[in-house]
């Protein structure tokens, strides 16, 4: 059986258009951090009584240092669903993301969690050219082929569930 995961992530743009990943190093929480698994958006868990929104710009904070009110951001944008192991358990994650643009920022760590200061995990800013030529493994996975439409300006319409 899985455990089913309300999860808010955002894509922070910079005002050139690059994307701030972060590079998931852990498989579990008791494993010691690896070379990067794949490339990720700032997000996590969504706690009791908290809204997506809020979750989001929570996230934010605890990962990269970044403080913004929920209501600067932008969207929901995209929804994913992913089925993945973390350690000896199934979670069935449910991804909403919001978007963040025009952000100039230094990454700064100071409130993670216990688990995510074992993860360590390195930041990158990234351009969508980048992400195309790279060979790392991105989530969602098609991200270069789905970065252009929000990069185009404001997000108008409803969510769109992407897959990977």
């Amino acid at each position: 059986m899985s455990w089913v995961r309300p999860t808010a992530r955002v894509l922070v743009l910079s005002p050139e258009g690059r994307v701030l990943l972060l590079g998931a190093r852990l498989t579990g929480p008791d494993a010691v951090p690896g070379d990067v698994l794949f490339w990720c958006t700032p997000g996590g868990g969504v706690e009791d009584g908290e809204t997506l929104r809020a979750a989001a710009a929570r996230e934010l904070a605890e990962e990269v240092g970044l403080v913004v009110a929920p209501e600067d951001l932008e969207g929901p944008v995209w929804l994913r669903r992913h089925l993945g192991r973390f350690g000896d358990q199934e979670i069935d994650s449910r991804e909403t993301f919001f978007l963040l643009r025009g952000v100039e920022h230094v990454v700064q760590v100071g409130a993670r969690t216990e688990l995510e200061v074992l993860a360590d995990e390195p930041h990158r800013w990234w351009s969508r050219d980048e992400v195309a030529a790279s060979g790392e493994a991105f989530a969602p996975g098609d991200l270069a082929d789905l970065l252009p439409d929000l990069l185009a300006g404001p997000w108008t319409g409803p969510p769109r569930v992407v897959e990977g």
